[in-house]
């Protein structure tokens, strides 16, 4: 299969030299007007970052990003995936791969969802003579076997031999060292909408240093399974952290390549500096369509129903609560030892994804969204606060409920919604209160959109 494969890209890149290099169309952009013990929980994320400081004195500027829309030739089926699904940015292999032929050191940020078919893309361009000098791992790893929170070291992958340069330990961007000798940087991680949900955060440091470098910065986009919605309070600048860069709300519907864009034409990297950006998008794809990721984006995302509610039991991670790590239901129960209510037990106790779980070995009584059909959470369209604000109602010590390290506000991006919940608003009136800000990033949003909105 890999020498079929071979044979078509080798003649589809000759065809493509003869005929010239692809054709890209320049988007504008107007210039802008968590894993850890009870101590210290981590949703799908880490603990907060400083802002990161070397910034180089004159800002390189680049020009606006680019994205990739010519048409891609025919792949062989086992790339192309079933003619009803969308067809990842990565698998059109034809948009991209000639550039990366032609450079000197192609560097990739990508995890185990980085698949071609049933190949991982390092895998993928290695076979079709790609040089590639280095791996960056955000969380979890290159492998995606690490916790939530886990340090990933440095290393070798052991299949490939390449280097690989963690961005979820001692340091969250690459140096300059790290980007010697690479013409781009190619980034091709499945995201699920999620402002909390780190890979987005990754990708952020990873354009700043490119942008410093002169580095191209690739997107290989993959749809957002939370695409279809925009929900939660936008996030106060004042608590940003890893878990929380930039002014988007909880759920910002947009996929990684979309942001990528965002976070280039409004500005935020630092200094206001700019990454040459190109982004391979989807095809087949629009903002209303469902798509049901073929590999888990983590360890303790392991179905879509735990993928389309994490947006709302993420939250139980700034709680003594226990949001289900360490059962085989993450995200999908939650409880308490000392809860009265519910009509649902479980103990959570150590296994991959989640070695030192919270409230580990202890029963907890509360309730169970396991039973929940997938396709009628995601009918909802929305952060669901109810299950949090009646768990809090019914808890004995609500002193106590909110970690002391208020590690919520950090997720909510604010102190308002725990006092919102402590002053016993209800979900009707904390709501009200996101409008204007929704209404305001929907506006700033559709500047970057590449594929048609959901209604």
């Amino acid at each position: 299969m890999v020498v079929k494969l071979k044979i078509f890209v080798a003649i589809l890149v000759l065809f493509q030299l003869n005929c010239g290099s692809l054709s890209k169309k320049v988007v504008e952009q107007s210039p802008a007007a968590p894993e850890g013990q009870v101590s210290e929980p981590v949703p799908e994320a880490s603990e907060p970052l400083e802002k990161a400081t070397d910034v180089a004195e004159e800002p390189l500027r680049a020009e606006e990003p680019v994205v990739v829309q010519e048409k891609a030739e025919p792949l062989p089926p086992e790339e192309a995936g079933p003619h009803d699904s969308p067809k990842v940015g990565a698998a059109q292999l034809g948009l991209y791969l000639p550039e990366l032929l032609q450079s000197q050191g192609v560097a990739l940020l990508v995890n185990q969802t980085s698949m071609v078919g049933n190949t991982h893309l390092v895998d993928t361009l290695l076979s079709l003579g790609v040089k590639v000098s280095r791996i960056f791992a955000p969380e979890h790893g290159f492998r995606g076997s690490a916790d939530a929170g886990e340090k990933v070291r440095d290393g070798k992958d052991l299949q490939t031999g390449i280097s690989i340069v963690s961005l979820y330990g001692s340091r969250r961007k690459p140096t300059a060292e790290d980007l010697k000798n690479t013409d781009v940087v190619v980034f091709d991680v499945q995201d699920v909408g999620a402002r909390f949900y780190t890979y987005i955060s990754s990708m952020h440091y990873v354009m700043e240093a490119c942008a410093e470098q002169g580095v191209r910065f690739l997107v290989l986009d993959r749809p957002n399974p939370n695409g279809h919605y925009i929900d939660g309070p936008i996030l106060d600048e004042d608590y940003q952290s890893f878990v929380g860069m930039h002014p988007v709300p909880v759920v910002h519907g947009m996929t990684v390549g979309e942001y990528a864009q965002m976070i280039n034409g409004e500005g935020w990297l630092a200094g206001g500096i700019k990454c040459e950006l190109t982004v391979v998008p989807c095809a087949g794809y629009t903002h209303a369509t469902p798509y049901e990721l073929p590999v888990p984006p983590s360890p303790n995302l392991p179905n879509m129903r735990a993928i389309y509610l994490y947006p709302s039991t993420c939250f139980f991670e700034g709680t003594v609560a226990s949001e289900g790590r360490g059962t085989s239901h993450q995200f999908q129960v939650y409880g308490h030892p000392d809860y009265p209510e519910g009509d649902y037990t479980f103990t959570p106790v150590p296994m991959p994804g989640a070695r030192y779980p919270k409230l580990e070995g202890l029963l907890c009584r509360g309730y169970s969204l396991a039973d929940k059909a997938p396709d009628s959470i995601r009918a909802e369209a929305r952060i669901n606060l109810s299950y949090l604000i009646e768990f809090y109602r019914n808890f004995p010590d609500k002193g106590n409920f909110f970690l002391e390290n208020l590690f919520f506000d950090k997720l909510a991006g604010g102190a308002e919604l725990r006092q919102q919940i402590i002053a016993g608003k209800t979900e009707g009136e904390i709501r009200q209160g996101w409008q204007e800000g929704l209404d305001l990033f929907r506006k700033k949003r559709r500047k970057y959109l590449l594929y048609e909105d959901a209604k």
